[in-house]
This record gives C-alpha cells, sequence and structure tokens, in this order.
C-alpha cells in the first residue's frame, strides 16, 4: 500500500472527502419523493395499470384514467399538483375499463381508450373534452381489431393513432379522422399494450412484447400510411418490451424490457430510428429491481429516468436514472408499502421540472390502492411542444409551460416568433419570417424556457431566374425560411457554387453535369422545389 508522504497530503485528501460528502448530500436533498395522493376504490378510482399515462393539461394539471372503481366502471381523473385528485368522468357498462391513461392532442382534447365496453364489449377509443366523454369508435373483434389497451396519439395531420391488444386479430394499428372516420393501418408484429410516439421525422414509432425474428419482441417504425419497418428485434439482449419508447434530444429511442439481460431482469436499451442497438444497462433484482412495463423520460441534466415495478430493496420496485451512454446508474427511490408501490406506469416530467407518476399499490391511507408521487430531483423548467414539431412560416403550434403571462418574446431557433397567451400555462405560437430550425424559446424574466423538441420550419422556393441557362449561370432562388440552405440541386445535381444572400433568397451556379429538371433547396429544416423547370442550355 502506498504510504501519504506528508499531513499536507493528508490534509487535502480529507477536505477533499468532507466536500464530497457535502456535494453527495447535497445531491440527495435535491432529490425528494412526495407521496401527493392515496387513490380510492369509491370514488377516484385506484390500481392504475400500464401505461397509465398522465398526460399534462393546458392548464397545467395531470389527467389520467383509473381502471377500477366499486360503484363504476373506471374513471377519467384530473389531479392538481399539489396532488388533490377528482373525478371528471366515470364510465359505465357502455364503455368500460379504462387502462391506459390519456393522451393530449393539440387540439386540446384528451384521447383514450377502454379495453371493454360497446356493443360487443370488445372496446372503445373515446375523447375528453371539456369534461364530456365521447366514443369515437366501437370495436367489435372483427378484422379491425379489438381490447385496444394503450391510449392514441394524435399525429401533426390532426389524426390519431393507436393499435389494438388482444382478440381474433391482435396487434392492428388503426387510424382515425377528426371527423371519426376509422380505418384499419397494418398489422404489427405481436399484440402490444404500448402507445406510439410521434418521432421527429413525422413516423410513428412503438414496441410489441412478441413477435420479430426470435418472437421475443420488437421495436418498429410505422408511417402514417401504415408501412411497418421493424428496426430491432430483440432475443439474448433482453426480451419482452412491454412499456414504450421514448425519442430523446440526441434522436435516438430508448426504452426497457421486462425480461432477459445479463441478470434475465430486464434491461434498458437504446436504438436509432436507423436500427443501431445498445444495451445500456441490465437491471438487478436484490439492489435495483426487475420487470420493468414503463418507459422513460428525459431530464434537463439529459438523463434518462425510469421506473420499474418489482424486487429492490423492499420489493415493490425503484425510481432510477441512467445516462445515455450506458456508463451510469442509481437508483434514486425504493418504493414501499406506505407511500407507495409496485409502479407499473411510465412517469411523466411535468414542464415545471418534476417527475410525477403513479403507483398501481401502496399509499399511507390504504396500501392496496395505489397513490399519485412526484418527485424532485432538481432538473429545470421547460417549454413543450404539443404534437406539432415542424411547418412553414406561418404554422401555428401549441406550447406548455409555465409563467406565461409574463412572457416578454419567443424565438423559433435563431429567428422570430410571435405568440398569443391562453392561460399562465399554455400559449399558441406561430412561426414568423426569420425562423430558423431549432429549440423553441419561451422569453421570461424568471428565466427563459426552452422546448427540448427541435422544431423544423419547413423552406419554401418560390421563384428563380433566369429560367434557363448553360453551366456556369447564376441562379436567384427566392423563397422564405433559407437562411440555413446547406444545397441546390439542379435537375438532381448538387451546385458546387451557393451562396445564401438572405432568409428570402440564395444564388446557386449552374453546376457541371446539371440537367434539365427541377431546381431542389435543402435546409435543415427539410426540402423545397421551386415551381417550373430549369433547362439546361
Amino acid at each position: 500500500m502506498t504510504r501519504l508522504k506528508s499531513h499536507r497530503s493528508v490534509s487535502i485528501v480529507r477536505t477533499m472527502f468532507f466536500l464530497a460528502v457535502i456535494a453527495g448530500a447535497a445531491l440527495v436533498q435535491a432529490q425528494v419523493y412526495t407521496e401527493l395522493y392515496n387513490f380510492d376504490c369509491v370514488k377516484v378510482g385506484c390500481n392504475p395499470n400500464q401505461p397509465g399515462l398522465l398526460a399534462q393539461g393546458q392548464d397545467g394539471g395531470l389527467y389520467s384514467t383509473m381502471p377500477t372503481q366499486i360503484s363504476g366502471d373506471g374513471t377519467v381523473i384530473g389531479c392538481s399538483l399539489a396532488g388533490p385528485c377528482n373525478t371528471i368522468f366515470q364510465f359505465t357498462d357502455v364503455v368500460s375499463g379504462p387502462n391506459s391513461g390519456l393522451s393530449l392532442g393539440f387540439d386540446g382534447n384528451f384521447y383514450g381508450t377502454t379495453e371493454t365496453g360497446g356493443a360487443g364489449r370488445t372496446g372503445t377509443v373515446f375523447k375528453v373534452s371539456g369534461g364530456a366523454m365521447t366514443p369515437l369508435y366501437y370495436f367489435t373483434d372483427d378484422t379491425n381489431g379489438a381490447y385496444p389497451w394503450a391510449p392514441p396519439v394524435q399525429a401533426p395531420d390532426g389524426n390519431i393513432y393507436g393499435a389494438t391488444n388482444s382478440g381474433s386479430y391482435p396487434g392492428i394499428a388503426y387510424k382515425i379522422t377528426p371527423s371519426g372516420v376509422f380505418s384499419k393501418l397494418a398489422t404489427l408484429p405481436s399484440e402490444t399494450q404500448a402507445p406510439f410516439i410521434v418521432g421527429s421525422d413525422g413516423n410513428l414509432y412503438g414496441t410489441t412484447p412478441y413477435g420479430g425474428d426470435f418472437n421475443r419482441g420488437t421495436v418498429f417504425q410505422m408511417t402514417t400510411k401504415g408501412k411497418v419497418k421493424i428496426i430491432h428485434n430483440f432475443g439474448a439482449d433482453g426480451v419482452v418490451p412491454i412499456g414504450p419508447v421514448m425519442q430523446a434530444s440526441d434522436g435516438r429511442l430508448y426504452g426497457t424490457t421486462s425480461g432477459g439481460g445479463s441478470f434475465s431482469q430486464g434491461i434498458v436499451f437504446q436504438v436509432t430510428t436507423g436500427g443501431a442497438y445498445k444495451v445500456l444497462h441490465n437491471f438487478q433484482t436484490a439492489t435495483e429491481g426487475t420487470g420493468s412495463t414503463s418507459g422513460l423520460v428525459q431530464g434537463s441534466d439529459k438523463f434518462l429516468y425510469g421506473v420499474i415495478e418489482g424486487g429492490g430493496i423492499n420489493g415493490l420496485g425503484s425510481l432510477y436514472k441512467v445516462n445515455t451512454t450506458g456508463t451510469f446508474f442509481a437508483v434514486l427511490h425504493s418504493f414501499d408499502k406506505l407511500t407507495g408501490g409496485t409502479p407499473f406506469s411510465t412517469p411523466t416530467l411535468h414542464t415545471n421540472g418534476t417527475i410525477y407518476g403513479v403507483t398501481h399499490t401502496g399509499g399511507s391511507q390504504n396500501s392496496a390502492y395505489g397513490v399519485l408521487y412526484s418527485f424532485d430531483a432538481g432538473l429545470k423548467p421547460f417549454a413543450s411542444l404539443v404534437v406539432i414539431w415542424s411547418g412553414k412560416v406561418g404554422t401555428q403550434v401549441g406550447i406548455l409551460g409555465q409563467g406565461f403571462s409574463s412572457a416578454t418574446g419567443m424565438k423559433f431557433g435563431t429567428g422570430a416568433g410571435t405568440f398569443s397567451v391562453v392561460s399562465d400555462t399554455y400559449m399558441i405560437a406561430t412561426a414568423a419570417p426569420g425562423a430558423t430550425t431549432g429549440n423553441v424559446t419561451v422569453l421570461e424574466p424568471s428565466g427563459n424556457l426552452i422546448t427540448p423538441q427541435v422544431f423544423r420550419v419547413i423552406p419554401q422556393a418560390l421563384t428563380f431566374a433566369p429560367p434557363s441557362g448553360p453551366v456556369g449561370t447564376q441562379v436567384v432562388i427566392t423563397g422564405m425560411s433559407l437562411t440555413q440552405t446547406t444545397s441546390v440541386t439542379f435537375g438532381g445535381v448538387k451546385a458546387t457554387i451557393l451562396t445564401v444572400n438572405s432568409d428570402t433568397q440564395v444564388t446557386a451556379t449552374v453546376p457541371t453535369g446539371a440537367k434539365t429538371g427541377k431546381i431542389v433547396v435543402t435546409t435543415k429544416g427539410g426540402t423545397a422545389t421551386a415551381p417550373g423547370t430549369f433547362t439546361v442550355n
């Protein structure tokens, strides 16, 4: 063993140890778990299942469903951030069995499903608006599917997308238009209880617990037209993914499996939209937990946060964080019988920076019913785009957050934006001329709020002149949102000389090999094709 050479060295080591203890204590103090509300099976309902999504509403409150109620067939509930929850709607035999929680659409409505109910008692899709529940579709266990579990999500095109779980034809992906027209889109690799997410590329992503090359589950991509592509087949690297995936700020997808991995207790995984896959962490029963059925959220510190439903120190699961490289993992809270246990449900990161979730069991008033909880991990408040992540100048987007009543400005990337405050927790923002692709920033005196999502400003190419010319001709292209232009092509051939003059004009030189055809401008926000044909003389 190496001996310290001086008292000064000893003093330095002791000082470093003391500082580490202080830093560790500060970290612990910043991470606070709070039981907010005990569910009951009489009025509000109890025993939330997975995915049990908590949706942040435009009013800043939390909304979900409870599957169990002594006097009824489940409820839609609303909860304040301080904890009291109230019943908004009580289901009956006509529509019953809401297992999934809710998703918020950019239209302000909440969407969900019931596993049963309807004429054939094979499930429904519904929306909630202003406290009223409206059934959108009744399943009948035919080729359109039955027994939906996860809530559908609204995509930028205004339609809602979801999938069925079991029945005679399990795993049917569907679309419902705003006017209520139902369409079957595809048959997934197997049944699924996980909701879709809308990716930054406009595609839908999800998981199935079975199917794929090894019948141990998949991560898949689906277009809004219903084209399905498996991007990962689970096998020896984790099995049976029950929870959803989430897309982090790096563009990659992250999720968990309920089994498999080095200790056969499940894993945290990363996969790109192109299919590059990596195991980030293997769960261990005794210290961490087992059998994750939930998804993940990402905080302002870029760490991923999630819950495990079983195992751990108290045998009732844990709340943890892991980094996106898999080099760090820590249990932040061990669930127990008294303050909430068995967290089936995916947690929600509120724009105030606090994590909220529900447990299936536990609670100081009745340990059989479950609780609403919060976890303060010291994360920064932020703003969040609602569904729509791209558009041309003039596109309006809904933004969730807080402190909007005192907002002084808005930026799309480094450019301009306008906004209209609906409430202190919700605003409508418009991409103005000069807006660029990037995060959206709400300017506030108490500190700016930045969206984790990148809004892509789609360019417009409106005119070009001259209409023809030989190689070497300089062509002026006018339009909108051209500041971030990266290339211009003539008949598919890239111009080697390009000058970005302004947000409304670029100049490109006709390259060697150019062909008569369309002029296409590409920016960080997408591509735009100018009307007409450029003729190469």
